[in-house]
């Protein structure tokens, strides 16, 4: 039994509750690496770019720098957590040896929202990219959405190291694809004519400049400010690493390496992408800031529209990168609360043969079309359509922040608490490092509820997580189960109280 102000009772599961959920190891560093680029990486092909209409491009600039600086404190602090608490349960483990049981739950709802909401985001982009290709009417896109999570779900519940192999390949041609994009742009590239070809209009909105040489920051450093929102899109996801820390052969060792790598890789691509693309010809910065397809428009800028079909499946990769990679986090998260009790238990039973959390992942994929599909019908599949990214793009970021900060305080918690655990890395931004992350992403949230489309979604995370806690105070805080991140927590509970 936990102490009453807890107010959680455990049952010590049987090694058959384990055997059914057991998972396997498979990944080192450069497999790590590539879950971690491979999930960001989307997000430098599409979604960025509406920033453009909030701060310029000297905004977009630097609210890019400022939120680096907020995933580098959190990477870094993520750095130090994972191998010192290796467990699958990630955001919520490290919460819930912070916080208790209560905030480990809460933090593991904000990465829940995060991991089911962002694949819809990504594979709406993906049905726009689609769709321009093959020339598909747009009222067909709900198929697309239903065709990609049946191909990349069965690609992730058979096999794990067929899912790390298929990660690592498309993300190296992911990458492959954005360097190729910089090498073939810089010669194209007119910076002051295209990039600063935004103005501001008498309604405060953004206007097209025709011959460019705009202001870097036509809107001010509170264009900046609320610009933060769309340039988390740039690094969005990294943090999911830990989640493949029982899937990893050594994550004492290669989780911190894999983290730091990704987040640097990362750092090196937004800096280009957020150069180039708008400095093409025919693109700029105010066309991107409404575009759909962005890397595609740099790419038809340089080559034409002769070869579409074939660029514009070049510049899908990242997409289905992500898309992929954050299906593989999408499970993890909730087979983790599923195991330790939080969520159903039913939900964390894996595989006999693969020893992948396919329920996990299918409940987490049918959760996420749903949400897609109620927003299609219920607005009309023009106005669904033309809302549906922002919005749920809206809602993943907002779970993703309060993810973020419920981290960084449980990283601040855990420097206090349990100063003498192992700790394989140190993070060298330490207390500070975290205190910033926080910083950032209040200031990040406090803008984000200035779009429009906030309020479409916001709605929809606050009913979910009133269902979810309503939940697990009836029930599942009564039927926990003792899983990895729930008996280290307890362990060094009683060690911390005993010292």
């Amino acid at each position: 039994m936990e102490s009453s102000t807890a107010g959680v009772s455990y049952k010590k599961a049987d090694a058959s509750y384990f055997e059914k959920r057991g998972l396997s190891r498979y990944a080192g560093v450069w497999s790590l690496w590539a879950l971690g680029v491979g999930a960001v990486i989307s997000g430098h092909f599409s979604g960025w770019n509406f920033g453009f209409a909030t701060g310029g491009w000297g905004g977009m600039l630097v609210a890019g720098m400022v939120i680096a600086v907020m995933y580098l404190g959190l990477t870094f602090s993520i750095a130090e957590m994972s191998p010192a608490l290796p467990h699958t349960g990630a955001a919520y483990s490290f919460a819930r040896t912070a916080m208790g049981p209560w905030g480990g739950f809460i933090t593991g709802l904000c990465e829940n929202v995060e991991y089911v909401l962002t694949p819809a985001v990504v594979v709406t982009f993906i049905t726009a990219y689609v769709n321009s290709i093959l020339g598909i009417p747009a009222a067909y896109s709900p198929l697309v959405w239903i065709a990609f999570y049946a191909i990349f779900l069965a690609l992730n519940v058979f096999g794990l190291e067929l899912s790390f192999k298929v990660t690592f390949v498309i993300t190296v041609i992911s990458l492959a694809v954005l360097v190729f994009f910089w090498i073939s742009a810089i010669p194209h590239m007119d910076f002051s004519r295209w990039a600063l070809n935004i103005g501001v209009g008498p309604d405060g909105a953004a206007i097209e400049l025709p011959e460019g040489g705009g202001s870097w920051f036509p809107f001010g450093f509170s264009g900046v400010l609320a610009t933060l929102p769309f340039a988390v899109w740039l690094f969005l996801a990294i943090e999911q690493l830990p989640l493949a820390a029982e899937e990893s052969v050594d994550p004492k060792r290669d989780m911190p390496k894999g983290i730091i790598l990704g987040m640097l890789t990362l750092m090196l691509s937004a800096f280009m992408i957020v150069l180039l693309n708008p400095s093409l010809p025919g693109v700029g910065a105010f066309h991107l800031s409404t575009a759909l397809e962005p890397l595609l428009d740099g790419f038809k800028s340089i080559y034409g529209d002769g070869g579409v079909v074939v660029l514009g499946l070049v510049a899908l990769t990242g997409l289905i990168a992500s898309f992929h990679t954050i299906l593989y986090a999408q499970g993890r998260q909730i087979y983790s609360l599923s195991r330790a009790g939080y969520f159903p238990t039913v939900l964390s039973v894996t595989h006999a043969s693969y020893k992948t959390p396919y329920v996990a992942m299918a409940a987490g994929a049918v959760i996420g079309l749903a949400v897609m599909l109620v927003i299609w019908f219920s607005l009309g599949a023009e106005e669904g359509g033309s809302i549906i990214g922002s919005v749920l793009l809206n809602m993943a970021v907002f779970g993703a922040m309060f993810s973020y900060i419920m981290q960084a305080i449980s990283f601040i918690i855990l420097r206090k608490k349990l100063p003498n655990i192992e700790r394989p890395f140190r993070s060298p931004l330490g207390v500070p490092g975290a205190c910033l992350t926080v910083l950032i992403a209040l200031v990040t949230l406090f803008y984000q509820v200035q779009d429009p489309n906030f309020t479409k979604g916001v709605l929809w995370v606050v009913i979910w997580f009133a269902i979810a806690i309503v939940y697990f105070a009836l029930v599942g805080r009564h039927r926990l189960i003792l899983s990895p991140e729930e008996e280290f927590a307890m362990e060094h509970k009683k060690a911390a109280s005993l010292a």
